[in-house]
This record gives C-alpha cells, structure tokens and sequence, in this order.
C-alpha cells in the first residue's frame, strides 16, 4: 500500500473500535481489503475470535455480537437484515459500511432490525490497496453499458482513496479523449472532494493539500497492456497461470523439484520480500536466479520464497526462450515505429507478415496485429479484414473491432483524423535491451506532472492545488538528496493518476520508477483494475455481447 495508505487504512479500519470477543463477518470485497493491511494476528489482537463470509451459511452464535464490515449494496443489506429478521443469530450488530449508504437501504435496515443495531457507521475506504503504491476500484471494462451509474461509483471510490490519504487534490484530466470520460469523471470526483472536506473534525473548511490528481481514460495508450512485457511481474501475470496471486510451483527438496507432481501455491504479494525486490527487474537480470538461489535452498529460513522463485524465473524463461523472444522484435519495432538501430519503420506490413506466418497462437497474432493497426493509427476496412481473415477470427473479430467502444482508432475513418497520438520523449540514449524498448506512455505524463510541464490546452484545471506544487519542489529536494522512507515521501508532494478502464503492469512499475527518480514526490496510481493482455483481450471482445 502506498506510504502514508496503509498507515491511512488501518486508522479508519481501527478507529471502529471492533467489540472484544466478537465475530468478524465480511463480504467478497472486504475481505480482500482487510488481506491487504492486516493479519488475521492483528485481528485477533483487537478482540476479533472468528471471521466469516457474510454470503455463506453460518451457525447461530446467539452469545456473540457481530461485526459486518461490508459494501453498502442491496445484495449485502439483504443477507444482513436477514441475520436478525426472524431468529437472531447474534447478541448484536455492529455495521460498518465502505461507503455510502444509500438511504432506502439504511432505511430498510432500520425498519427490519433498528434493535439489534448498537452501532451503524460509514467509514469511507471502499478500494483496494493492491501495492504500495496501486489501488483499484475492481471493476471490468463491461462498465461501459451502464457509464453514468458506474462514472459515479467510480468517484465515490477515487473520493475514499484522497480520503484515505488525507489529500484534498487539485484536479486535472486529459482533454480531447475520444469518449470524454474523463472530464466526466473529474468533475464527479471534484464536486465530491469539495462536498467531503467541506467540514473538518474543528468545523473549519478543508484546504487544497500539496497533491494533483490527473485522471486518464485507456485510449490514451492501447499498446503498453498489449505488448510481451519482460519485467518479472507483468511478464508472470502474462504467461503464466496465476489465479488471485497464487503461483502453482513443483516442491523443491534441497534445491532439486521434486519429480512425483507434487506441488504447492505461493502467494506472491507485498508479504513476500523476494517478489518485492525482483517483480520491477528485467528477466535479463533475472536469468541467473535460479542458479544463484539454488546455492542457497540449504538455509530453511530461505527455502519457501526461493523455491518460488526459482520455479516461477525458470518458466517464465522458457516461455521467453520458446516462443516469445521471436515475437517482442517485432512487438517493439511496431510499437516504437522504429528498429533496434533507431531506423525508422516505413512498412509496418512487412514487420508484422513473419509474425501473422509464424505458427504463434492466435492470441499473440492478434495483439500483434493490434499493434499494427495502432502503429498507423487506424486501417482501411479492406486492410482489416483481410488480416482478420488470416488470423481466422471472422467469427470473433471483436477482439479487434471492439476497441473502437474504447475510443481507439481501428478503422482509419474521417471521423479519427483528429484523434491526436500522445508526442513521446526520447528515451533512445537510456535503452538496456533490443527486445524492452518501448516505455509506457503514463512514464512520459508522470515526469510531466511533477515537473509542473503539462500543458493546460491538453491537461485542463477542473481545480487547482496550492501554487506551491510546481517543479521547484521537486527540484530542490533532489538537490538536498532526501531519502524515499514513507516519511520522507509524506513531507513532499503526492501525485495521484487514475486510469479509466483498467491499468497494465508495466504502468504500475512507472509510479515506482518516477517516485524513486524524483524522492519527494509519491506517485500513487489507481484504476478500474489490473490489466492482463489476454484478460484484457476477453473484456474487449465481450463489449458487444
């Protein structure tokens, strides 16, 4: 969680006071939100003795009060009220809502159990603290066919996030979005902050604190989720199976796999050190892990997390070696809209033709001809469909055409000529790998913003933060060479940037990169959700659905 989040986070879970002896009861959500910042120790530690799922039978504890720490959602109040409607299961009821809560509901609740109720608060923490410095909002790209209802939602949620914090931002969104989903948003979010902060615990108005919150919409930059990404994270999250962080590896016996099928889950999250330190590397770096950690299996304090690891370099090694090096050159050449030597591509056609002849699975054809199409900005419909047919996908050409319900250009129609691409920075003289040269388009924005460069034509005020956030700042810290303790990083300046429809991992390892270049500045970024290429080629061609 992000420095100063976490911190954020457990105040307002702990300031509940949850009652000594009591049962902990949780919906889908509020689980992974307590995972995030606490141990089933620490509950214990505040009187919690069982933690049960608010969707799930349960037996009557009639002795026992009850904590519900759940969404204030129809779906919720439901399974609560009928906790207490006929036979109570519990002495009492003690609610804690993460957000909002309607009033026909509180009023529902109110009229089938207001006695069995001793507290009902809203405590404002309703999105998910994925890292240290990422949050989500968990929501899917089908949010589309419902906008109005889920831009408000999704305000509500960025408004918990600020809250949590304790920022009070200036808000900025990037105009001429193909779907001004953006400008919607930021308006929603600023009204809210302004209505949220307009009294403070001594009754006094609430200031702009020394933070920017910048919301984006996905067609800024449709290339970095699609793109083979080689860093140890987001390459993992590609290509192999890994299911709510769980990574399925062999068991290792004194540094050797076991060969009888055995095998164990690891989660790989902010509890695990050795994924923490490795997920940002490049696999290239990576490569002599395996030999470097089996040296070391002997040690048991080491053995769980290296074993991990050394399984989870080997496979994704061998991915790399069998088939996805092949395609990055070709991945990167279209992308960047030059080769390795800096020689401009002039026929992206001829890049992408040993690709679609390759005998490479129909998923990884298809991000390469959405690369290509992205390269030209838009195709001719002839063009388009004589590729669909070559990947044979005429029967689910969504996975294309959809991206228009994005704002993405696919077809190179008159109305897409003034769909303008992001100018880039030259970052030629910084490249390390042939295979690794593109840099996500939100790196650019987040150097920008802290160094006060973006242009308000392009990146308009919906309000603004004190004029104390500039450049200078940045600048002057650097000089005196403070460290990136969460100390150090809550005396300086935040950055929020928010992604409208889902946000990759190579996107998430940009906040860290600017945080670490820059000291004094936090980039924290959030989204909708976290990307995956083929997860998000799945959203994509249900939009029509």
């Amino acid at each position: 969680m992000a420095a100063g989040a976490e911190h954020g986070l457990k105040r307002i879970v702990w300031q509940s006071k949850f009652v000594e002896h009591s049962i902990l009861i949780l919906d889908q959500f509020t689980t992974r939100l307590l995972s995030s910042c606490c141990k089933m120790s620490n509950l214990m530690s505040e009187g919690i003795t069982i933690v049960e799922d608010l969707h799930k039978n349960r037996e009557p504890v009639p002795e026992m009060k009850a904590i519900y720490f759940m969404r204030p959602t129809a779906m919720c109040v439901d399974a609560f009220i009928n906790d207490f409607k006929l036979k109570p299961k519990y002495k009492a009821a003690y609610v804690f809502f993460t957000d909002y809560c309607p009033d026909d509901l509180f009023d529902k609740m109110k009229k089938n159990c207001a006695k069995h109720i001793k507290v009902c608060k809203e405590i404002n923490v309703s999105f998910l603290p994925l890292e240290a410095q990422v949050s989500v909002v968990s929501f899917s790209l089908l949010w589309l066919s419902i906008v109005d209802q889920t831009l408000e939602t999704i305000a509500n949620q960025i408004v918990t996030l600020c809250a949590t914090l304790d920022e009070y931002p200036g808000v900025r969104y990037k105009k001429d979005s193909a779907l001004d989903y953006g400008n919607k948003l930021a308006e929603l979010v600023d009204n809210k902050l302004a209505r949220h902060y307009e009294l403070d615990d001594n009754s006094k108005k609430k200031g702009k604190t020394q933070a920017q919150l910048l919301i984006v919409d996905r067609a800024l930059d449709p290339v970095s989720p699609i793109l083979h990404e080689l860093t140890y994270q987001a390459m993992a999250y590609d290509l192999i199976p890994i299911k709510d962080n769980n990574y399925e590896h062999p068991c290792y016996y004194f540094g050797s796999a076991l060969n009888d099928g055995s095998k164990k889950e690891a989660l790989l999250n902010e509890e695990d050190e050795l994924w923490v330190k490795l997920r940002h590397m490049h696999i290239a770096e990576v490569t002599g892990l395996p030999k470097i950690l089996t040296c070391n299996l002997m040690f048991p304090i080491f053995l769980p997390q290296k074993t991990v690891h050394v399984s989870l370099a080997e496979d994704l090694m061998s991915h790399f070696q069998k088939n996805v090096e092949k395609l990055c050159k070709a991945e990167q050449d279209l992308a960047v809209g030059a080769d390795a030597e800096g020689q401009k591509v002039k026929d992206p056609m001829r890049t992408l033709l040993p690709v679609l002849l390759h005998p490479h699975d129909t998923t990884d054809k298809i991000r390469a001809v959405l690369l290509y199409i992205f390269s030209l900005n838009g195709t001719t419909a002839e063009n388009l469909n004589k590729l669909i047919q070559h990947v044979k996908i005429e029967d689910e050409s969504g996975y294309i055409l959809n991206w228009k319900h994005l704002g993405v250009p696919i077809l190179s129609t008159p109305s897409m000529l003034s769909f303008r691409k992001q100018p880039r920075k030259d970052r030629s003289d910084k490249e390390t790998y042939n295979v690794s040269r593109w840099t996500p388009v939100i790196k650019d924005i987040m150097e920008d913003a802290v160094e006060n460069k973006l242009e308000v034509k392009d990146w308009p005020y919906q309000s603004e933060c004190p004029s104390a956030w500039n450049g200078s700042r940045a600048v002057s810290a650097r000089q005196k060479h403070k460290g990136s303790s969460p100390d150090d990083l809550r005396s300086g300046s935040r950055l929020i940037l928010f992604v409208l429809g889902g946000v990759s991992y190579s996107e998430m390892r940009c906040a860290y990169e600017v945080t670490h270049a820059n000291k004094s500045c936090e980039v924290i970024i959030g989204s909708t959700h976290i990307l995956t290429p083929r997860g998000l080629l799945e959203d994509i061609y249900k939009l029509d659905k």
